[in-house]
C-alpha cells in the first residue's frame, strides 16, 4: 500500500519525468519523497551520521551492505546527489514499482556475462551525463546469518575507470527492521553511517581487489560497532 499509493497519486508527474534522460534529476527528487513516505509510514526513524558529505554536481560511486528491501528507500533518503541504481532485473516484475524501476535503473541479469558487460556501458553513459551510480556490491541479499558477504568487483572497477570516489555507507538496522523473513521486524530506528570517501584518482585496474577489500573491511568494522 505504501509503495503503490504514492505512485498512483503521482503517476502523471512520474511518467512525464522519465520521458527524457535529462529530466532524471527531477524524477530522483520525487523518488526521494516517495522513499520518505514509505519509511515514515512503516514507523522507521532514520538517523544519519556523516564523516564526509558529497559535493553537489559531482559524480560518486555509492555502495552499502544489502540486507533488506528497505535498503533502496534508505539509500534514497540518505543521498541527495542524483544517482542511478544498478539492480537485479527481477524487481522489474513488481507491479507499478517495476514500471518505473526498469525505465530509470540499470538492470542486470547476474547469470549473464553479456548483461553484466552491458551494465558497464549504461553506467558509463550515466556518469558522463553527471549522475552518480549506486551498487550493492554483495550482488544480492545474503543469508540472514551472514553479516556481510564478499563484494563483487564491478563497482570498484567502474569507479577506478572513471576516477570517481567510492562512498561507503553502512546500514545498521535494516535486517532487524524489515528482513526477508516473513512476519519479522517492526518499527524503530534505522542508523546510517556515511564513511570518509575512498579516492580513485591515482588507482589503476590492478588496484581493484585492494580497493574492494578496503571498502568491505570499513563497512564490516562499522557493522560490528553498531552491533555493540
Amino acid at each position: 500500500m505504501l509503495v503503490a499509493l504514492p505512485i498512483l497519486i503521482m503517476f502523471p508527474i512520474l511518467f512525464i519525468s522519465i520521458l527524457k534522460e535529462s529530466w532524471y534529476p527531477f524524477f530522483f527528487k520525487i523518488a526521494r519523497f516517495w522513499a520518505k513516505i514509505i519509511l515514515i509510514g512503516m514507523g522507521f526513524a532514520y538517523r544519519i551520521a556523516r564523516e564526509q558529505t558529497p559535493k553537489k554536481d559531482k559524480s560518486y560511486m555509492f555502495i552499502a551492505n544489502h540486507t533488506s528491501m528497505a535498503d533502496i528507500m534508505l539509500m534514497l533518503v540518505t543521498v541527495k546527489n542524483p544517482f542511478v541504481f544498478v539492480g537485479k532485473k527481477e524487481l522489474a516484475k513488481i507491479p507499478l514499482f517495476g514500471f518505473f524501476y526498469k525505465r530509470t535503473c540499470i538492470l542486470v541479469d547476474r547469470s549473464s556475462a553479456k548483461s553484466r558487460q552491458a551494465v558497464f556501458l549504461r553506467a558509463q553513459k550515466r556518469l558522463k551525463s553527471g549522475l552518480s551510480i549506486c551498487i550493492f556490491p554483495e550482488g544480492g541479499v545474503p543469508e540472514e546469518h551472514i553479516d556481510l558477504d564478499a563484494f563483487k568487483d564491478g563497482a570498484f572497477r567502474l569507479a577506478i575507470n572513471h576516477k570517481i570516489p567510492i562512498v561507503p555507507l553502512t546500514f545498521a538496522d535494516n535486517k532487524k527492521r524489515f528482513s526477508y523473513t516473513f512476519f519479522s521486524g517492526g518499527p524503530g530506528k534505522m542508523r546510517v553511517k556515511i564513511h570518509e570517501f575512498l579516492p580513485t584518482e591515482h588507482l589503476t585496474i590492478d588496484d581493484t581487489r585492494a580497493l574492494n577489500e578496503k571498502a568491505r573491511a570499513l563497512i564490516l568494522k562499522q557493522l560490528h560497532r553498531f552491533n555493540k
